[in-house]
């Protein structure tokens, strides 16, 4: 049964003005777990207190791959404290995509967590589906360039359905050694750019994904929409509307 998480990012507004009021929402709702994209400039200790506070869990940081550079002990130190051994490359700009220095780079990263009891993941957008190292999209080509002990996938699956490929059939190939799935949905605009909606409003086969997670071991599924349309606590409480509907109809989705 997968627990159900909410990356933080979707409503990063909010909880810049309300950090608490926030968390405390989200809790309310039902999500069990959540995934950090910043602290809004609290403790450790702060964040920690809050967390308990309202009986939700660390499930994962987003941390910048120049801040994993420069400052991962202090990175690791810090998520530590707040119950999170999961740090996650969440994107990389176009000038940082020299992809034998970022795999040599991934590598020693990944050395580095582990050494200190915590995981490394990368998170993807659609460009690691469709750039080619050789015949290899630079998402397989990255897997096979650092092992599995020493980095874990985070599949976001709107942007691998956005890509042209089955989420599904990614996760069923990378079973084992994907802790955390993005469920994110995802509707293509008449111009052909994404537009993110509510579970259920696109065209993502939400369904496929959450039963191929459970299969594969996945431990959070994690409800992302990085830009709302609806007020963005009104947009993931209709997500979570869609998620008790599959739940309460077998779904494999702890609510």
């Amino acid at each position: 049964m997968l627990k159900l998480g909410l990356q933080l990012y979707t409503v990063r507004e909010q909880a810049e003005q309300d950090f608490e009021g926030t968390l405390k929402k989200v809790a309310e709702l039902g999500y069990q777990g959540v995934e950090f994209h910043t602290f809004f400039g609290r403790s450790a200790a702060e964040v920690k207190s809050l967390l308990d506070q309202y009986g939700l869990v660390a499930l994962g940081t987003h941390t910048s791959y120049e801040r994993m550079l420069n400052a991962l002990d202090e990175e690791i130190a810090y998520n530590k404290e707040i119950g999170n051994s999961n740090l996650i490359v969440p994107y990389l700009g176009e000038d940082q995509r020299k992809w034998d220095e970022v795999f040599a780079n991934l590598n020693s990263l990944g050395e580095r967590c582990k050494e200190q009891q915590a995981a490394l993941l990368y998170h993807n957008h659609d460009f690691e589906f469709t750039e080619k190292i050789g015949d290899k999209t630079v998402f397989d080509a990255m897997y096979e360039a650092v092992p599995a002990d020493l980095l874990q996938v985070e599949l976001d699956t709107c942007w691998a359905h956005f890509a042209g490929y089955s989420p599904a059939e990614y996760i069923e190939a990378y079973a084992g050694r994907l802790p955390i799935v993005h469920w994110k949905d995802v509707r293509r605009q008449e111009d052909g750019s994404p537009l993110t909606v509510e579970l259920g409003q696109g065209e993502v086969d939400l369904k496929a994904v959450a039963e191929a997670a459970d299969k594969a071991g996945v431990e959070w599924i994690v409800v992302e929409q990085d830009f709302c349309q609806n007020p963005p606590l009104e947009s993931i409480a209709k997500s979570m509307e869609w998620i008790k509907n599959y739940a309460q109809n077998g779904g494999p989705v702890h609510v």
